[in-house]
């Protein structure tokens, strides 16, 4: 039978009795019930929607105390939750979520010498490897989303990683831990004598099932569903530590945890092995295995397809269909190096490839890492799910199981990418089954009970370290007899008698149909967007966000944007997927509902549509499309905010105010008198704090008119024959028209001297990006129409377009074949648009290798912040590469600037505007060395270095004319 999550609060002595809940809660502790809080906790990454009643952030283990007390005397269920990348559905509940991840983040003692870290569940996997390895240690079991989740949810799930395979599990890496369980007892989970006397008749069960434990439990390392009874046997330490990890919270809540760490591998070799199909890479796994790896990893070749789709290119590979990323050590790279090739000689593969060199290693694994979410969409492009993601089989039988998973899928007609921890046995799999409809729901349950089977016969276990959750807990039968099943009841009963602790979790679970989350929502179709990616469905799109919480890392030290907004406030509220889950709550209906929910417009407030999670989020969310539409459907028909008039509009002002250079200079005076601007802007829905835009008084285009030799495009009477390689057409947008044209000026002058005729459009074009930014999509249409008037001829005649600014050269990159897909002039000056490295470094259109502009940068520091949208959608790799051909040392920043064109101009922004600002730009600014120049193309970012810190930023292009040139600015911050 198919259940689907009822409306929540319904009845009245229900909302009554979630009042008191909440009320008595806020006296002991942060306490949130409102709608956008509970539907953003309303899922984890797993298939599951629960709405909970209340979500608390306890600042300290008193509070964390305090939740419980009052959630056991208002008999409500209680879910612990870490960064919630759980993706069994085992960090979702009805009752209470406590999110340790806000407050009990802090690392206690760490012990060189025990080589012991106390840590609280809050901690992130990646802080306290960062923390040990000064000590020359790390935590061993590291996870693909160590970056974000926490020793908490590690526990939980007893999580492995690619390293588990040398250094055991998180329950072979725990220590102690100090623990409260469903009946309010708090007491420290150790070892040895006397251990399992802090639960009431735990010993006698334990004695009392000695032949189930040790016949049905432990048989291989993956074995995690259930309960991990066999460490509580007398030859295996009586360890109840141990045993706890892996109850995925349904029998103790924790409060610290004493872990054990391992030493660092100092000389890490990284092996990858080739074969022809991910069977037969299985199969070679047990004799690799027997010569005592760091790691043996799985990865099917369609998966690195995606991977490098996505990413536009990734590592060469041995050939093969299928590889095994194993990973050696020794007590140094001689010894490595010799492990390897045996390893390599031992392996029966058909190719292989052996590097010490650590950049390369790191970017072969992200390959592995950022599969977890890009195998939610398959080759195809059709949704794949979590569900069936985790199975382990006993390595020896792994290549015949994986052969018999093949002919499951071929059986229900999907297809799943195989991947994960092959040298233990365990596979993971995103599974493209239907699960769009109500219809979709019987063959998902036919599916996922067939596969259990299947395990089943391999000896096998559902989960190998994600844990049952509501994904598998209704499956254990196919798995384990009545008897163990029972024996798991007891176990619960001794710990948590009242049943509050993660209900229906592993013990007396629900169908593994309940509460599934897609097929309850409803197709929203698309208005503005087309959504051609997502089968023009508003909903489709949002569900791409399947909560793998990459958004929630800081990745700014691998280059990653992604996600300012969180980064500034660590407020689950801004990251893009609490985003998501409010607009999945949207298509749900009854949650959130309507366009003009208030739930919507706080989730989507602090969004700086920045444009980052549309490329490094895995599963390829863009919330600025989204938050673009939503807006759109919002307020169309309807008075809009005066911000989106003012600021919006500002193309439109600026065109206006520009015509006659007296008005330019007049409204630059009477709009930089600060009394007047304290006045204005907060009627303008702006920022009395923030300064206003200056407007030229010489645009661009009368400027290039009284060059010599200027020549203004007419492609018309041209034939595609005629149309000279070196040909090029400026398109310089309203910012570098009418605010800022200095920018296209330098072009100019450095597309000459490569060698280009530069000409620019027969007249202005907006491509309407602040309409698209507030929402006006019917706007941002027109303008773009009239673009393709413009700039289509020459797109059409094989001439370059090259952008200036870079948010409105990503417009024609990305949005114009979104917004206008059934014009086929959209693609072509889509293809047609290039950034002007971009075109100084192509192989066919550049002016060749061996040029160089005339600026020397010999010694020069380069302090490079790339716009958001050029980071997300064209990339910076060519403006890098442009500037060191010039001799500079580049300095590349990552993350937002915090400006964002409208949003750190909008009153209700400046606080968090900043914040971004500070978490890469202004540090950058204040260490930069004596002489450095600050480049930055986007006119967002050089305004806020400006109005923040008093640095006036340049162009690429000034840079390359100008170089270090005392008479234009360098990095100076203002005091």
């Amino acid at each position: 039978m198919t259940t689907l999550a009822p409306p929540a609060g319904t009845g009245h002595d229900a909302a009554e009795a979630a009042a008191a809940l909440l009320a008595d809660l806020s006296r002991v502790t942060q306490a949130d019930a409102s709608r956008r809080r509970r539907a953003e906790y309303s899922s984890d990454a797993s298939n599951y929607r629960v709405v909970p009643e209340v979500v608390t952030f306890p600042r300290h283990t008193d509070e964390v105390l305090a939740i419980l007390d009052v959630a056991r005397r208002h008999r409500s269920p209680i879910t612990a939750r870490g960064a919630g990348t759980s993706v069994a559905g085992n960090a979702v509940g009805p009752g209470v979520v406590i999110d340790f991840s806000r407050h009990l983040n802090a690392i206690g003692e760490i012990d060189p010498v025990a080589r012991t870290a106390v840590v609280q569940p809050g901690v992130v996997m990646s802080s306290l490897q960062q923390a040990a390895r000064p000590h020359g240690l790390w935590f061993g079991p590291d996870p693909s989303t160590q970056n974000r989740a926490t020793l908490g949810g590690m526990i939980g799930n007893n999580a492995c990683g690619p390293h588990a395979l040398a250094y055991g599990r998180t329950a072979d890496n725990v220590r102690a831990l100090d623990v409260v369980d469903g009946a309010g007892r708090r007491f420290t989970a150790g070892a040895g004598s006397g251990a399992l006397e802090a639960v009431d008749g735990l010993e006698r069960l334990v004695a009392a099932n000695l032949a189930t434990i040790r016949t049905e439990l432990g048989r291989f390392t993956r074995q995690v569903s259930g309960y991990s009874l066999e460490h509580l046997l007398p030859e295996r330490g009586s360890n109840l530590a141990r045993m706890l990890v892996g109850t995925e919270g349904t029998l103790v809540t924790l409060l610290e945890a004493t872990v054990e760490l391992v030493p660092l591998p100092t000389t890490p070799v990284l092996v990858v092995l080739g074969y022809p199909d991910m069977p037969s890479a299985a199969d070679a796994v047990v004799p690799l295995v027997a010569l005592r790896p760091l790691a043996v990893e799985g990865m099917d070749a369609r998966l690195v397809d995606v991977v490098r789709r996505h990413h536009g290119t990734v590592p060469d590979l041995p050939r093969g269909a299928g590889w095994l990323f194993c990973e050696v050590g020794g007590a140094d790279e001689a010894e490595a190096l010799a492990n390897a090739a045996a390893l390599v000689a031992a392996s029966g593969c058909v190719d292989s490839m052996v590097t010490t060199d650590r950049a390369t290693a790191a970017a072969l694994w992200r390959i592995r890492a950022d599969g977890v979410g890009l195998a939610g969409r398959t080759p195809a492009g059709t949704q794949a799910w979590p569900g069936w993601e985790d199975a382990a089989v006993p390595p020896e039988r792994l290549g015949a199981y994986l052969r018999d998973f093949d002919a499951l899928l071929a059986q229900y007609g999907v297809d799943g990418f195989a991947y994960g921890h092959f040298g233990d046995g365990c596979i993971h799999a995103r599974i493209d089954l239907p699960l769009t409809r109500r219809a979709d729901v019987p063959q998902f349950e036919g599916f996922m009970n067939d596969a259990a089977r299947l395990v089943g016969r391999y000896g096998g276990s559902l989960s190998g370290e994600h844990g049952d959750g509501r994904a598998r807990s209704g499956l254990l039968h196919h798995m384990y007899p009545p008897a163990v099943l029972e024996l798991f009841e007891q176990v619960k009963g001794l710990f948590d008698p009242s049943d509050t602790l993660n209900p229906g979790v592993l013990v007396r679970p629900a169908a593994v149909t309940t509460d599934l989350r897609r097929p309850a929502a409803r197709p929203l179709g698309a208005k503005g967007f087309a959504f051609t990616h997502d089968g023009g469905d508003l909903t489709m799109a949002v569900h791409r966000c399947v909560g793998v919480g990459k958004c929630r890392a800081d990745s700014s030290a691998a280059g990653g944007f992604m996600c300012p907004s969180y980064q500034a406030t660590k407020d689950e509220r801004n990251v893009t997927r609490g985003r998501a889950r409010v607009l999945q709550e949207l298509a749900n209906g009854t949650l959130v509902k309507g366009w003009d929910a208030p739930e919507v417009a706080e989730s989507l407030d602090l969004c700086l549509s920045c444009k980052a999670c549309g490329h490094d989020c895995p599963a390829g969310v863009d919330m600025a499309a989204y938050k673009a539409e939503v807006t759109y459907r919002r307020y169309k028909g309807k008075v809009r905010p005066v911000q989106h008039y003012v600021l919006g509009w500002l193309p439109r002002w600026a065109r206006i105010t520009t015509a006659i250079p007296a008005v330019a200079g007049l409204a630059n005076l009477v709009l930089g008198w600060a009394p007047l601007r304290r006045v204005l802007f907060p009627l303008l829905g702006m920022d009395a704090r923030r300064e206003m835009t200056s407007f030229t008084t010489q645009r661009f285009s009368r400027w290039f008119s009284r060059r010599a030799g200027a020549s203004v495009e007419s492609v018309e009477s041209r034939d595609a024959g005629s149309t000279p390689v070196r040909d090029v057409l400026l398109w310089a947008d309203s910012f570098s028209e009418h605010l800022d044209p200095r920018g296209a000026q330098a072009m100019v002058r450095l597309l000459q001297d490569a060698g280009y005729t530069v000409r620019i459009p027969q007249q202005p074009a907006c491509c309407g990006l602040t309409w698209i930014s507030t929402g006006q999509l019917d706007g941002a249409k027109t303008r773009l129409r009239g673009v393709l008037d413009v700039l289509g001829p020459a797109a059409a005649k094989g001439v370059p377009i090259v952008g200036v600014e870079p948010s409105c050269t990503a417009v024609l990159r990305s949005d114009l074949v979104e917004l206008l897909p059934d014009d086929p002039r959209a693609a072509q000056v889509a293809a047609a648009t290039r950034t002007l490295a971009e075109l100084l470094t192509d192989p066919d259109l550049g002016p060749g290798a061996d040029w160089r502009p005339s600026a020397d940068l010999t010694g020069t520091t380069v302090i490079a912040q790339p716009h958001c949208h050029q980071h997300s959608v064209m990339g910076y790799e060519a403006d890098a590469a442009l500037l060191r051909r010039a001799g500079a040392q580049v300095r590349q920043l990552a993350g937002c600037c915090g400006l964002a064109g409208n949003f750190g101009m909008e009153r209700g922004h400046y606080e968090v505007s900043v914040a971004v600002a500070g978490n890469g730009l202004l540090p950058a600014l204040r260490e930069a060395p004596e002489g450095a120049v600050f480049l930055a193309d986007g006119y967002s970012c050089r305004t806020q270095a400006e109005q923040l810190a008093g640095v006036h930023g340049r162009s690429l292009a000034q840079v390359l004319v100008e170089g270090h040139d005392p008479g234009h600015a360098q990095v100076r911050v203002a005091e």
